[in-house]
């Protein structure tokens, strides 16, 4: 049991429709249901509703669609100092967003959004937590257990304590590219617990060995939501055991990419296959190979909603990175 959490049983709930639309804030706010809004990059509205989030990642393709969680029911929300939430049927959306120059370099930051978060979370209903983003600057800056990213998940460690003592959550971790060092965290949780999916073609992350750094990363491959009605999916790229796959090869690494996908699709018992209600986000870490990552994912998944964004993926020589949405 999740410390602090309460032993509930309600009926499982219909899984958060994901979707992008291009169409105001103001409106889709507006809109019945409505549990998390996300704009992209600089040219993103604004907005005071706590359901709003500006993500610190540019999008490729002008203009650029919000990303929008529904859910079946009346949406409450509110802010608690840097925390904002909403919840509703059952569902609940909490994110985070903290300035390095106030909480001093990835490690102190990370920690503490991941105490806030998880004490926050201890104290709702909506306590188990499916799945995790985290958006952090310079991802890549540093050498050996001084990068940025090792530092973020020592930090993401020692925030979390024993508040995921059963189990990790899926999750992503990508750098950005915004003017401030912000860190950026918001998660998806509810008041039953989802099912965990590990990769048989990887080793499970939190079994990296030290050459990853001295705290692995703190996540698993995928989430099947409670009602078994959708998964959720982790930043998947071409890792293969535990090794990175295919350095510098851009199209070879996304190859071995829909392979993991497809994996982790069979692992959860889902249909094989992307479709148009499967949205899907795509970090490049070159803008030149944006074109190139465009057209291979319209070839091999054709129809299906991608976010193109530009993300420097937490391992160097990775090129690019997949993470979203497969509905039963």
């Amino acid at each position: 049991m999740v410390q602090g959490c309460e032993n509930v049983r309600p009926a499982l709930h219909r899984a958060p429709q994901v979707s992008y639309r291009w169409v105001d804030p103001e409106t889709v706010l507006q809109e019945a249901g409505t549990l998390a809004v996300f704009g992209f990059g600089t040219g993103a509205a604004r907005d005071a509703d706590p359901r709003w989030l500006n993500v610190d990642l540019e999008d490729f393709d002008a203009p650029t669609p919000l990303e929008i969680w529904q859910v079946d029911g009346p949406v409450t929300h509110g802010r608690l100092g840097e925390l904002q939430w909403a919840s509703g049927d059952g569902w609940l959306f909490a994110a985070i967003t903290v300035d390095e120059h106030t909480h001093g370099g990835p490690r102190a930051t990370a920690a503490t959004a991941y105490d806030q978060l998880c004490a926050f979370v201890a104290s709702r209903r909506e306590c188990h937590v499916q799945r995790i983003w985290n958006y952090l600057a310079d991802i890549n800056q540093g050498e050996g257990d001084t990068e940025r990213y090792k530092q973020f998940c020592e930090g993401r460690a020692e925030g979390m304590g024993n508040f995921f003592a059963e189990g990790f959550p899926a999750a992503t971790a990508i750098g950005h590219h915004a003017s401030a060092p912000r860190l950026q965290v918001y998660l998806l949780a509810c008041d039953e617990p989802g099912g965990r999916v590990e990769n048989p073609r990887q080793v499970s992350a939190w079994r990296y060995p030290r050459q990853y750094g001295r705290t692995p990363p703190s996540f698993a491959r995928a989430m099947t939501l409670p009602g078994q009605d959708a998964l959720a999916i982790s930043g998947t790229a071409a890792v293969v055991g535990h090794a990175s796959a295919h350095q510098d090869d851009l199209l070879a690494q996304l190859d071995e990419t829909l392979v993991n996908l497809e994996t982790l699709l069979a692992s959860a018992n889902m249909p094989a296959g992307f479709d148009t209600q499967s949205p899907l986000k795509a970090y490049v870490r070159h803008p030149t190979d944006a074109p190139l990552v465009r057209d291979f994912l319209q070839s091999r998944l054709p129809g299906v909603p991608v976010l193109l964004l530009h993300g420097d993926i937490c391992r160097s020589e990775l090129l690019v990175e997949i993470d979203g949405w497969r509905y039963a």
